[in-house]
This record gives structure tokens, sequence and C-alpha cells, in this order.
């Protein structure tokens, strides 16, 4: 599995971010404290956006190691974004280490990423393909069971084409997640699955916590709402409204809540989180 961290909030550093804290998504990236396996170095990405510049986010992935990419060093110091998502990955053995399958992906003015699988993805893939429209089946690159996840979204999000932006993709989150469950239960033989799931636009953004399929709990994922930076070094200024998800408590805040498990969380600058239970079949009654 992998680890994922989401910002939304006033405008940071990248390094603030993925370096700084005592528990960092870098140090997640070899020491990731919530997963039998510590190391997460099938590669990384990060993804911002810079609003006074263009709609489209920016993306910067690579196949080598979070811990020892020196071009991350010095990007993050200087880069700075309202809006952040960026993942460390494990890889499962059905997709390979390269570029286009690290995440985050990106179509358009939104940004994805998941941490878990999809059971059964070889039965399941090829039937998830003929589901989706011409436009999604065309942004997929990869060989990811996530980035396939993210095929069904951005049908749901062409299908939702006006309404509240929040609400618009916690409803295309839901709505293919049901989907996904749909197919992984006609062709996934039965194999359970975890679907942590990120998706924004730069302006909001929703997560979601899920199993199907098991007795087990989700993977984890944390909620913050607070001052960031998250330790005052008396150097800097201090945002007060900063809203974080993150696979891992990136430090010892009590802040830091655990999102139930299956549900979506959504955020929206200034708000606090609201969170909506995952029941299945229930998405199609809430279009945008």
């Amino acid at each position: 599995m992998c680890r994922l961290t989401l910002y939304l909030g006033p405008a940071i550093t990248l390094s603030s971010l993925l370096f700084e804290p005592d528990h960092s998504l870098i140090r997640q990236s070899t020491h990731s404290s919530e997963r039998d396996e510590p190391l997460n170095g099938d590669g990384f990405g990060v993804g911002w956006y810079a609003h006074e510049l263009h709609a489209e986010p920016a993306v910067f992935r690579s196949i080598t190691p979070a811990w020892n990419n020196r071009n991350l060093v010095s990007l993050s110091k200087v880069v700075t974004s309202s809006c952040v998502m960026a993942h460390v990955r494990a890889a499962t053995n059905l997709s390979g280490v390269n570029e286009a399958n690290c995440h985050p992906f990106r179509f358009e003015r939104y940004l994805f990423m998941h941490n878990g699988d999809v059971g059964g993805f070889r039965g399941v893939r090829r039937h998830l393909l003929e589901t989706v429209s011409d436009v999604a089946f065309g942004n997929v690159y990869g060989s990811t069971d996530s980035e396939h996840i993210f095929a069904l979204v951005v049908d749901e999000l062409q299908r939702l084409a006006i309404g509240d932006p929040a609400t618009r993709l916690a409803t295309a989150l839901h709505r293919a997640i049901d989907r996904v469950v749909d197919l992984a239960t006609a062709f996934g033989k039965g194999e359970e699955g975890f679907l942590n799931l990120a998706l924004s636009d730069g302006r909001v953004a929703v997560v979601s916590r899920f199993a199907y399929n098991t007795t087990e709990e989700p993977e984890s994922l944390y909620m913050y709402r607070g001052p960031y930076p998250l330790e005052d070094k008396g150097d800097r200024p201090i945002a007060q409204s900063a809203l974080i998800v993150a696979s891992e408590r990136l430090s010892q805040d009590e802040q830091w809540k655990a999102i139930p498990a299956n549900h979506i969380a959504i955020l929206e600058p200034g708000c606090d989180f609201k969170l909506i239970p995952i029941e299945r079949g229930s998405s199609a009654s809430q279009a945008a």
C-alpha cells in the first residue's frame, strides 16, 4: 500500500509540507508506521496548483525513491501553492514501476490519487474500460488499478457538468466507488478491496476511506484542521485555516483525527471537514 498527503489552505512551500514535519511524507517513504512494510520506494509524485498562472495543475513524478531525489528537494524549496497532493508508491505485483503509474494522475483541472487496491483487478480491468467514455478511456496511460478508478471518476465528472463544486466532486467519487464495487463483485472473484481516494480541482477536495469484501478496517487516513506549519519555529507566518489529509499523522498534534471508515470527507477552505457516509447505491440521488 502507498502513502499520500493532501493540503488545502493558505499558500505554503512544498518543502514545509513534504519534508519539514516530524513524520512527513518523505519520512513515511522510508519509515511508514502504519504498514507492515515500512518502505514506499517505487516512485513518487507531487501535484500543485498555481491559480494565478493556469487553471490546470503542475505535476512532477519520478520512479526514483522520494527520499533520494535531489530535484524534489530543490524544487520543493521554491514552489508555493494553496493546494498540494503528494504520493509515495509501493507498487503491487500487477503494475510495473514506471512514470505513467506514479500518482497523482491528472485530467484537465483535476488531480487524483489512491492508496489501496481493487481486489481481483486482473479480471476487472477489461470490463471497467468497456464502461467509460472515450474521453475517460483516453486519459488512461498506465496499468494501475488507481488510474482506472480515475477513469470512472472522470466519467462521472463529465456527467455532472454543473453544480456546487464540492458536492459535484463528492458525488463523482461516490458513484465511482459504487461502480468499482459492482465490477469487483461481478468479475473480481470476491476479493477484498481498499479505496482511499483523493480528488481535487484546486479549490476544494474530497477524500474517501473505504473497504469492501472484508471485515478489516480500511487503510489508515487522518484529517487535520488548524495552524500550519505544524511546528512554530518563530521565523514564518502561521496559517490558521489549513486542511490536511494524510495516510499517517504528520505530527503528534492532538488535532489529528481518523476519518471514519467508509466515509467521504469534503475539504473546503475556511470550513470544518464535512463527513458523508458511503452507502452503497445511494450516490445516484446526490446529483450536483
